[in-house]
């Protein structure tokens, strides 16, 4: 299946890994199998990569309904993204829907279309929820997002079609379950914080710790002993060098422009970790 360079990332989201996606492509193992993305986020890998088999997860259940939107309803996605309104005022009417009970038996289609308008309109494209998983990011003002980028949706739609892709939204360790050898996995979880006022987690309820990372090098443990490849990317902090340092650590610059602060953004070191030589 030739790559369609239409096929690219449809949302902006926190630590997409456009701006690192050449370091990881030489990287990535000469031949695998089945790829494995289980947190797949805006899909900037997945996307460039274009495997023939593939399964994608994420925690995020808004993001995978998108997903599923865009490769089982595209066409009235597109019309339903074209009665947005760029004001505040709609904005936030929109963005308040999650506050009411009746939100629950709102239609995918809606609330797929719902999450892309407020990922183009909101403040930095910065998706967050609150611990009440109610998506609390402000009004961004600009005057002319790219509400509806049919070309790159309709591409997408192709794409998740024409392969063979299983989207799940589970945990991440059952996503995996049926990785075997040779089949290759690239992980980018949420990233350790560099400091105490520096995590992000809030594209999900809940967070991570340095428990959830310990566990995470333990699943990528096993992954090892079953014979699949993994690439995994996270922050350059020691608490990850330590854990991963039975595997190949390397580090590599990483720009990040989606932070709700401005001095949070910039040039920032991060680690890329795999267990193979190929």
């Amino acid at each position: 299946m030739a790559k369609n360079q239409l096929v690219s990332p449809f949302l902006k989201w926190v630590g997409g890994k456009r701006q690192l996606i050449y370091e990881i492509m030489a990287l990535k193992p000469a031949r695998f199998g089945t790829y494995y993305e289980p947190f797949v986020g805006g899909g900037a890998v997945l996307f460039h990569l274009q495997p023939r088999r593939a399964v994608i997860n994420d925690a995020n259940g808004e993001l995978i309904n998108v997903y599923n939107v865009i490769k089982t309803q595209l066409n009235d996605l597109v019309a339903d993204l074209k009665t947005h309104e760029n004001n505040a005022d709609y904005f936030y009417a929109l963005r308040a829907l999650d506050r009411q009970p009746a939100y629950a038996d709102l239609p995918d289609l809606r609330r797929a279309s719902r999450f892309i308008y407020l990922n183009k309109t909101c403040y930095n494209g910065l998706y967050r929820v609150n611990s009440a998983g109610e998506f609390n990011t402000p009004f961004g003002r600009y005057k002319k997002p790219n509400i509806v980028n049919e070309p790159t949706l309709k591409a997408v739609s192709d794409y998740l079609n024409d392969a063979e892709i299983t989207v799940l939204n589970t945990d991440y360790e059952t996503a995996l379950a049926g990785a075997a050898r040779n089949d290759f996995v690239y992980l980018d979880p949420p990233y350790h914080p560099v400091s105490p006022t520096s995590n992000f987690t809030g594209y999900v309820q809940g967070g991570w710790n340095a428990d959830d990372q310990v566990r995470l090098r333990d699943v990528c443990d096993r992954l090892h002993a079953r014979g699949v490849k993994f690439l995994l990317s996270n922050s350059a902090v020691p608490l990850i060098k330590e854990l991963y340092a039975a595997y190949d650590v390397r580090t590599v610059k990483a720009t990040r422009a989606v932070n709700s602060a401005a001095d949070k953004r910039g040039v920032v070191d991060e680690y890329l970790i795999r267990n193979y030589d190929d």
